[in-house]
């Protein structure tokens, strides 16, 4: 398995260097996973809702922005858009570390971060999974994807465990100085990147044409059986994910008393379920198909979050259930992330794929901040595990409307159009 994706990578130098710099970026976010809310909580004492509306934030410009990230990323060049977002976000996570310094840093400025960090990173992740398929080609879909779902399954194998120990040492603001430092390498990288180029199309602010162009993803993503029924399980899931993911720092504090190393230790057996998912994803959809192997994927991260609810703490007691339910949710997203995203390029042509990747990121993530402002408002009424089995409820019911879809029969990818 691991020399499928060396062999990717191999072929195809361009997209080796841009997973190097990506694969460095998530370590440290995944830092940074551990860091921010503990950042929040820690240093800043928020509450249920205060932690409901920072993920809500880091979310929100998915709904707001979008749709037009994707007029965006098909008319200008790509590996800008690239190289501009990293630099952004990696000066604008700098500046946390600093203000917590001069003894500045309030719950405002880790909203505004999570807000511009997330707008950038909206308009990153739409230009990165537009860019894979001119540089890997239709045939090397599924193995390219693997390769970025296990630059992710390490980052959070690794940086979980890190970040916690970070916090530590360090204190957790300055944690997230790492995450900033590992932004201005990812572009770095990317600045060697040659070959991501598209038809070329001026980039004019026609409120007509912009519009045209919005809506021409829209109609391509809601006018494919195949497309529409994925589109929509995933948001329903990603609704239910969102709540569990808002509260998932505080029910691991305060209602399973875990220290911060402790944390990082439980993420990062989600992180290496996710690295062993990665690995066995571009195998499993293409004997399993991509369709069903979508639908496993979702299975397993339904029930993660059933069994991480059933948890009761000391650790002792809670470690059988914190280490089968972080697998499953490491194992979960491997599978179906890998499966979509092969699906949605195979799907597309090129001149629609960053309009059809931005408006599959309007539903999907767009759908996040509502689930985690519920996520934080359940919490708070009926207690952080009710939560978690609720979003779990979720993410089955998104499961059961991929098995009734189109997604099911689904054991090829589709010839991708001229």
């Amino acid at each position: 398995m691991a020399r499928v994706h060396l062999a990717v990578l191999g072929q195809h130098p361009m997209f080796a260097k841009l997973a190097a710099g990506q694969g460095i970026s998530l370590l440290g976010s995944a830092i940074s996973s551990v860091a921010l809310p503990l950042t929040a909580i820690i240093v800043l004492h928020a509450s249920a809702l205060e932690m409901g509306v920072l993920s809500a934030l880091a979310t929100l410009p998915h709904l707001l922005f979008g749709l037009f990230a994707g007029t965006l990323v098909d008319r200008v060049p790509r590996r800008s858009i690239l190289i501009v977002t990293d630099l952004g976000r990696g000066l604008l996570l700098g500046a946390i570390p600093l203000l917590a310094l001069r003894h500045g840093l309030r719950m405002a400025d880790l909203y505004a971060v999570a807000f511009l960090v997330g707008t950038m990173t909206t308009v990153f992740d739409t230009a990165m999974t537009s860019v894979v398929p001119g540089l890997v080609g239709a045939e090397h879909l599924m193995q390219a994807n693997g390769v970025v779902a296990l630059s992710g399954s390490i980052a959070k194998t690794v940086g979980p465990t890190l970040g916690g120990a970070l916090v530590e040492l360090v204190t957790a603001p300055l944690a997230i100085a790492c995450d900033a430092l590992s932004f201005l390498v990812s572009a770095l990288f990317t600045f060697g990147v040659r070959g991501t180029t598209q038809a070329a199309r001026p980039l004019e602010f026609n409120l007509r044409d912009i519009w045209a162009d919005t809506t021409a993803g829209w109609r391509l993503l809601l006018g494919q059986p195949v497309l529409t029924a994925l589109a929509a399980s995933a948001t329903v899931g990603a609704v239910a994910g969102s709540m569990q993911g808002a509260i998932l720092p505080l029910y691991f504090v305060r209602d399973l008393h875990l220290s911060a190393f402790a944390i990082g230790a439980a993420v990062t057996v989600s992180g290496v379920a996710a690295v062993a998912g990665a690995l066995c994803a571009p195998g499993a959809g293409h004997r399993f198909g991509p369709g069903p192997a979508y639908i496993l994927g979702q299975g397993a991260a339904a029930l993660g979050g059933l069994v991480l609810a059933l948890a009761r703490a000391p650790l002792v007691a809670a470690a059988p259930f914190l280490i089968a339910g972080e697998a499953l949710l490491g194992l979960g997203p491997s599978l179906y992330g890998t499966a979509q995203r092969s699906i949605r390029q195979a799907s597309v042509p090129d001149v629609l794929l960053g309009r059809v990747n931005a408006t599959w990121r309007f539903f999907v993530f767009g759908a996040q901040p509502l689930g985690a402002l519920v996520g934080g408002g359940i919490a708070g009424a009926l207690g952080l595990r009710s939560v978690m089995a609720l979003g779990s409820l979720g993410l089955l019911a998104a499961c059961l409307w991929s098995l009734r879809s189109a997604l099911r029969t689904l054991r090829e990818l589709p010839t991708r159009p001229a």
